[in-house]
């Protein structure tokens, strides 16, 4: 996910998507347990995205 796509989203979309990104790395940290994961890189990408949309959510929450 790339930064232009996390400014056009909302605090309440913003809030949504990190649930979502969060419970995949919860669930691809659960598949890595069980064996080998197809695509590890998937993981470093989802950490990523977890901390751009924390960033973004922490920003406007100190503009508030």
């Amino acid at each position: 996910m790339k930064n232009k796509e996390i400014n056009k989203l909302s605090k309440d979309e913003l809030d949504n998507k990190l649930d979502k990104l969060k419970k995949d790395l919860f669930n691809m940290r659960f598949k890595k347990t069980n064996g080998p994961l197809e695509d590890s890189s998937k993981v470093t990408q989802l950490k990523k995205d977890v901390a751009r949309i924390l960033t973004k959510i922490n920003k406007l929450n100190w503009y508030e």
